[in-house]
């Protein structure tokens, strides 16, 4: 968990969700709490579906948001923001002497 809070600061988190225009305005949505529900408790979870990405989401924020301002965040951008976050941690990660073909697979 360490590495990956290292690797993921909360402020780059939000910078670079505003650079993509995933958050419009600085409202309910908590970014770094979005992506550690996604990464923890929806990826790696048990019960991936959007209602329980959601019910993640609300364990782990501050303030909950209701299922339509929820899912009405689920856009494009936000998957560009996903995929730029994978490609952020393989690029950090990733020794260029010991990257093989199966890495670049999975980074396309």
């Amino acid at each position: 968990m360490r590495r990956l809070t290292t690797l993921f600061p909360s402020e780059f988190l939000k910078e670079h969700a505003e650079e993509l225009g995933v958050v419009e305005r600085d409202r309910k949505l908590q970014i770094p709490a979005f992506v550690w529900a996604f990464v923890f408790g929806f990826a790696a979870g048990e019960s991936r579906t959007l209602a329980g990405f959601r019910r993640s989401y609300n364990s782990t924020a501050d303030e909950t948001i209701s299922p339509g301002g929820f899912y009405h965040r689920l856009t494009p951008s936000l998957a560009e923001y996903f995929c730029d976050l994978v490609e952020h941690s393989l690029d950090e990660v990733a020794v260029p002497d010991t990257v093989d073909a199966d890495i670049d697979r999975f980074r396309t």
